[in-house]
């Protein structure tokens, strides 16, 4: 049985305008995303004064956080599309419930992942091209790295779960805190001071495990305490698991698509030298903090358009996105302008050797290009997964991975050299970012037609 003290709770987003609930969700959410990139662009500076075999080890490990990253992102949009779909019916003990055995199914899930990939990172970190000491330092970080990792999914999962629920505002401040710890404490982990002994590399890791930890106490209040959704049942524990799988699963998978195109495209820069896997590892940590603003809009989509699906409103599902494709590329339109005068003033200020600037620059002239159409995917995404559809999402990630990114970029390689991989990027972005969007505008139009031809 729930022991929440609401038996019933307003679905949020069926009401008002569209415009405001954007701004809401997505203005928290790209402050929280911006002080995480922020976060790590402020430690990525600490750890470039260790020297470019620490920045190339960051750069090896990127793929794989952002690999867990997506699977838990993936678990959790599983969960919200039917949290959003609770809402919009005002079912708050199904709300609890769902929260409740999400939760349980993460934790599981986090802790034997993180346990198999302290077995096997070094062979994981090797196989994306690190060697010698560089492979060995990144070793070491992912070790430390995986034992703040179910804390960090867990907390993770947590905001989109409060979106769904209705709350934007919470969110924001789980995902501050821990880039405040790691900028704060992060260098007198990594440099020594205070009595602790210098770690290198690793106080980096030891700083995030730390933040992850105050992420977790932050989303455990407002799941006990605040919103009060504690459900002492595991009655249809798999029933819901089921559930929430069948959009989480294709989610994850989709979500993974990226970091498995960065995997790929360490692996094809890695022939050319640490000093291009350094610099592709700045510019790409710069690029993400100007991406960080359409990934904080396309959070929107979930809540949205799951609540007014739900409820039948599809035209506001309509200007939900036309919204939220608006706000992509606009801000696109800004951060390629940004990125293109300010390259040399960001990257010389983490690291200034030449051959690491040159790679980098190079980057954050060509790719940031694309933003805009990056965001138009991930709202697409997010809304075929709010519609619980989820397929159609994770075959335009792998057709963007395959059919377009991979043979563009071994095309590139060949005839233009890392800048020829830097500019496959841009263009499977773009074209991927407009089918996207054509092809969730057919099944809402499609599926709207078929339920109102359905007899009553």
């Amino acid at each position: 049985m729930s022991h929440s003290t609401k038996t019933t709770q307003t679905s949020r987003y069926t009401q008002g305008a569209i415009e405001l609930h954007v701004l809401q969700l997505s203005s928290v959410m790209i402050f929280g995303f911006l002080a995480m990139t922020l976060g790590n662009l402020i430690e990525l500076y600490y750890i470039g004064q260790i020297g470019t075999s620490a920045l190339a080890a960051i750069a090896f490990m990127f793929p794989l956080t952002m690999a867990l990253n997506a699977f838990t992102r993936g678990i959790g949009i599983g969960a919200s599309t039917l949290i959003a779909q609770a809402m919009g019916q005002s079912d708050q003990q199904r709300t609890s419930e769902i929260v409740t055995h999400c939760y349980v199914l993460v934790t599981v899930l986090t802790v034997l992942i993180a346990i198999l990939l302290r077995m096997a990172s070094e062979q994981v970190l090797a196989s994306l091209g690190a060697s010698g000491d560089v492979l060995a330092l990144s070793t070491q970080f992912s070790r430390i790295f995986l034992l703040g990792f179910p804390a960090m999914g867990l907390a993770m999962v947590s905001n989109g779960l409060i979106r769904a629920y209705g709350n934007p505002t919470f969110p924001g401040y789980i995902m501050t805190i821990a880039p405040v710890i790691q900028v704060l404490l992060g260098p007198v982990l990594i440099f020594g001071g205070f009595g602790i002994t210098p770690m290198g590399l690793n106080g980096a890791g030891w700083a995030f495990v730390i933040g992850s930890v105050a992420q977790l106490a932050l989303a455990a209040y407002w799941y006990f305490f605040k919103a009060r959704l504690v459900y002492y049942s595991l009655q249809r524990f798999s029933s819901n698991c089921r559930q929430i799988l069948h959009v989480g699963i294709p989610a994850a998978a989709t979500n993974l698509i990226q970091p498995v195109s960065l995997g790929l495209v360490t692996y094809l820069l890695a022939g050319f030298g640490d000093e291009v896997i350094a610099g592709f590892g700045i510019a790409s940590r710069i690029e993400s903090v100007v991406g960080m603003v359409v990934i904080g809009i396309s959070t929107s989509v979930v809540p949205l358009v799951g609540q007014n699906w739900s409820a039948g409103l599809v035209d506001r599902v309509n200007h939900s996105l036309r919204i939220c494709y608006i706000g992509c590329i606009s801000w696109g339109a800004t951060a390629a302008v940004i990125m293109w005068f300010g390259a040399d003033f960001f990257v010389s200020g983490i690291n200034e050797d030449p051959a690491v600037m040159t790679v980098a620059v190079a980057f954050l002239h060509i790719v940031p290009l694309s933003i805009g159409f990056m965001g138009m995917m991930t709202v697409a995404t997010h809304g075929f997964n709010a519609l619980r559809r989820p397929l159609p999402a994770l075959w335009l990630s792998i057709a963007r991975l395959v059919l377009v990114y991979l043979p563009l970029a071994l095309i590139g390689r060949a005839l233009f050299g890392y800048i020829g991989i830097f500019w496959a990027t841009a263009i499977a972005n773009l074209v991927l970012g407009l089918i996207s969007a054509v092809w969730l505008k057919r099944v809402i139009t499609a599926s709207t037609n078929k339920m109102r031809s359905a007899p009553v």
